[in-house]
């Protein structure tokens, strides 16, 4: 089957399980979806991420910040390795790396993340323990383009989980997962198909 020249380009980041990058290959063998992940990037070897990658037939590269001289180094040879790719989008699944100046100038307007809050609630890397240490009654999970800061940039979308009396970390963590990936798949493939403007801190899809 050829395929739609009007299909988008993918790469997606990961650091660990690859849930979320499992969830973007199911939904992209629907030629319908509007995209496919062309290539899958790591900064760590042996990963689960990795071999969903390699199960799905999906190119992938590991670049370890432990192999470069300076972060910096690191940022330049990240923003090479997914350049490479011809990406139109490129997607934060998990990946526990800060990118650097070099990789934003490349691929700020089109470099999504998620995050388990609803931000800017709760930013940083414990936002489900940080919300229930807070008290709030609901949380949730943020699709936002990266900028410079931390869990920062314009927020493309949000989804609503309550928080349950009864919940610990783990419980709430897992409901806010399910939500988040299909809010992900949700709004990827919506902006592969519409195509979006981003002006000061607001995201539009026509």
């Amino acid at each position: 089957m050829t395929e739609p020249a009007s299909v988008a380009r993918i790469v997606v980041l990961v650091s660990g399980s690859g849930s979320n990058l499992q969830a973007l290959l199911d939904a992209t063998v629907d030629p319908a979806y509007g995209a496919r992940v062309v290539a899958v990037g790591a900064d760590r070897d042996g990963i689960a991420g990795l071999d969903r990658a390699a199960a799905a037939g999906v190119p992938s590269f590991v670049e370890r910040v432990k192999d470069h001289p300076t972060r910096a180094d690191w940022d330049a040879a990240l923003t090479k390795q997914v350049a490479a790719y011809r990406p139109d989008l490129v997607i934060s699944a998990g990946f526990l790396k800060l990118v650097g100046p070099e990789f934003l100038a490349a691929f700020g307007d089109r470099y999504l993340n998620t995050h388990n809050t609803l931000l800017p609630a709760f930013p940083g890397i414990h936002g489900p323990r940080d919300a229930l240490a807070y008290g709030v009654k609901i949380t949730g999970a943020t699709l936002f383009f990266v900028d410079a800061g931390m869990d920062t940039g314009p927020i493309v979308a949000q989804v609503a989980v309550p928080v349950l009396d009864d919940d610990d970390e783990e419980t709430l963590t897992e409901r806010i997962k399910s939500a988040e990936r299909r809010q992900l798949v949700e709004q990827v493939g919506r902006l592969v198909r519409e195509g979006w403007t981003i002006t000061g801190r607001k995201v539009t899809v026509p």
